[in-house]
């Protein structure tokens, strides 16, 4: 029963910075180690999209739209998975997701809205 909780997000203007951040629960920090953690986001009428994923061993990668900008670490001792968002503009308006993966296990956040404006 892993439970990840996201926090972190609000209102930014426009090409400011915001840091999310996403706390594991109901895991030994050891088994957090073999997790790939990722960021996804999500927008009314568009489908949820991965902005950034991390394995255990720091290995990243992104979309497009956020090489950059967007930054995701994480920390297996602590077990949190970050992700630091700069230069941010009106397309990264969205709900944010963490979300963890374990072979055949997903486990996703509640979500946290980050609005952007000029």
């Amino acid at each position: 029963q892993v439970q990840l909780v996201e926090s972190g997000g609000g209102s930014v203007q426009l090409g400011g910075s915001l840091r999310l951040s996403c706390e594991a629960s109901g895991v030994i920090g050891g088994s957090f180690r073999a997790f790939i953690m990722a960021w996804y986001r999500q927008v009314p009428g568009k489908q949820r999209e991965m902005v950034a994923e991390i394995t255990g061993d720091d290995k990243t990668r992104y979309i497009d739209s956020v090489k950059g900008r967007f930054t995701i670490s994480r920390d297996n001792y602590k077990k949190m998975v970050w992700l630091q968002m700069t230069s941010l503009n009106s397309e990264d308006t969205a709900v944010y997701y963490c979300w963890r993966k374990w072979g055949s296990m997903v486990v996703w956040g509640q979500g946290t809205q980050v609005t952007v404006s000029s």
